[in-house]
């Protein structure tokens, strides 16, 4: 899960609206204790005072604007079924996940729908150019299908690989080894995936990429996850751009999703399209770190 966290950080965090910031005057009593009280007056001065608190509006006027003008384009249907992954994915860790991360379940589905928002306002804003396809396509790898035997040792791998080499089958080796238990019994056959997939280490897709249909690693490939041997089951002919548009087309957004100056230009266009008004002066400046880059992103564009 740490790699959503990331990119949720890279695009807008909305670390649940757990505080409400309101301009309305109230002498009303929030606390009481024996010998004073809080009111909500006081409240409101210090939670706006606090680096904490003009983040939460910040957050609450992005996600508004966002949700305002491209909340068509994501349904609950779509953050339920991303939230539904996160949770299969960590099984009963999920919670104590959430929690170490600072979100509940309703500020955690928050986070995802704002990432949805987001990324459909990247691709209204930003249009992808033939360059910046033709440049994708130059290193783009078609869908492969592997086997793979992940193991915790070196040393392990290389007797795998011994052993491969002596003629036991790959499949028999993967019961019998691997460690990832979600595919050992499958002969450790993974999903067939590109070079636009995000959840395989680099060091992996690198690797298997420079195989052909039949081949293994015949060294063992060190990844975050321990070390690995693949085999190549289907490895097809790159094809024409035209069949894997689609794929680069996801790939280049994925790209822009992780450039932070380039998601900040996107949030300050969604803002500016707001006509955002902050009737507290003292919070006039909440916005300020997503507005203030506009003569320079314009001088940069006119330049061009």
């Amino acid at each position: 899960m740490n790699k959503y966290w990331k990119k949720a950080a890279a695009i807008v965090a909305v670390a649940g609206i757990a505080l409400s910031a309101t301009a309305c005057s109230s002498s009303a009593t929030l606390v009481s204790y024996k010998g004073g009280k809080i009111t909500q007056d006081e409240y409101y001065k210090e939670l706006k005072s606090s680096q904490a608190g003009k983040s939460t509006l910040a957050n609450m006027i992005i996600y508004r604007a966002l949700k305002q003008q491209y909340g068509k384009k994501v349904t609950q249907k779509q953050v339920d079924k991303e939230y539904n992954a996160y949770k299969k994915q960590y099984g009963s860790s999920f919670e104590s996940a959430l929690e170490q991360n600072g979100y509940t379940t309703s500020s955690f589905k928050k986070n995802i729908e704002t990432n949805l928002l987001t990324v459909a306002a990247l691709k209204d804003i930003k249009k992808i150019t033939s360059k910046q396809e033709q440049k994708a396509w130059k290193s783009y790898q078609p869908k492969v299908t592997v086997q793979h035997i992940l193991v915790s040792k070196k040393s392990t791998a290389e007797d795998v690989i011994k052993q491969l080499k002596s003629g036991t089958s790959f499949a028999t080796l993967a019961k019998k080894y691997s460690i990832d238990s979600a595919t050992k019994n499958k002969g450790g056959k993974l999903t067939a995936f590109d070079s636009t997939d995000t959840t395989l280490d680099s060091d992996f897709k690198t690797a298997a990429f420079k195989l052909k249909n039949g081949e293994y690693t015949t060294t063992p490939v060190k990844t975050q996850s321990g070390y690995e041997i693949i085999k190549m089951i289907k490895h097809p002919s790159k094809g024409k751009f035209s069949d894997h548009k689609k794929e680069i087309d996801e790939q280049i957004y994925q790209s822009m999703e992780q450039d932070t100056t380039t998601m900040q230009s996107v949030i300050r266009t969604v803002l500016k399209k707001s006509d955002i008004s902050i009737k507290d002066k003292d919070l006039s400046n909440v916005l300020s770190s997503y507005m203030s880059t506009t003569a320079t992103t314009n001088s940069a564009t006119s330049s061009n």
